[in-house]
């Protein structure tokens, strides 16, 4: 099939151009077959007249036809591109879920990793309360960890050594014969404090006991460190 040059156009006649100038060509035929009668006849005047008029409607008809046929292809392929746009648009949205769906995920599991780590990290570094046994060996243990936060020398030794001396461990242990007792400030607890020196030396934090065995040692150990340089170097009454 070979093409049909048009001036400033180059395509292939479509099936619908090919109607049209098949029907022009009838029409033409026809027109021409009417115009052409033989002198004398009596319908010649007639003929020649009408064959202007049938010529133009039935061009105006094909013409509508034609107009028609392409509007119908010009809406098929307009709904054809209506069609297409819209299966990318859904596969558009559907890819845009996707990646955000899976950026959600991956955002919710760094931070259940971030705040593990920091759950982790705060749990290494809390402080534990020790627990200190509710005895001498307990007293004498919580005693130094005071001292040491308060910068109060001291030692194990030369604690056990000085409540033995003075109080047998006896928390409520109490001097009432001495010059102290005398004067109404016996001496108490398990390092024999009289009331004013465990009022001075008290460290805050400690119980405003007298009786009370931490109190009272951290008291004493204080007094000493002030006086002696530290309880370790007391070795008789002080």
């Amino acid at each position: 099939m070979s093409k049909t040059s048009i001036p400033g156009h180059s395509r292939r006649l479509t099936k619908a151009h090919k109607m049209s100038f098949a029907a022009f060509a009838t029409i033409g035929a026809a027109a021409l077959a009417a115009t052409v009668v033989p002198a004398g006849s009596a319908d010649a005047g007639t003929t020649v007249t009408a064959a202007p008029v049938a010529w133009t409607q039935a061009v105006e008809g094909v013409q509508s036809k034609t107009v028609q046929h392409l509007n119908a292809q010009s809406k098929l392929a307009t709904d054809a591109a209506k069609v297409e746009a819209a299966i990318k648009a859904k596969a558009a949205a559907a890819a845009k879920a996707k990646a955000d769906a899976a950026k959600a995920k991956a955002d919710a599991e760094a931070k259940a990793k971030k705040d593990r780590e920091a759950k982790a990290a705060a749990s290494r570094s809390t402080v534990r309360t020790p627990v200190y046994a509710n005895n001498l060996d307990g007293w004498i243990k919580e005693s130094l960890a005071i001292m040491k936060a308060h910068k109060i020398p001291g030692t194990y030794n030369g604690l056990y050594k000085n409540i033995m001396r003075e109080s047998s461990g006896n928390p409520r242990a109490i001097n009432n014969w001495d010059i102290n007792a005398q004067n109404g400030i016996p001496s108490k607890g398990l390092l024999q404090v009289i009331k004013p020196t465990f009022l001075a030396y008290h460290v805050p934090g400690t119980p405003l006991d007298q009786y009370h065995p931490v109190a009272n040692i951290v008291a004493a150990a204080n007094y000493a460190a002030d006086r002696y340089g530290s309880i370790d170097n007391v070795n008789s009454a002080y």
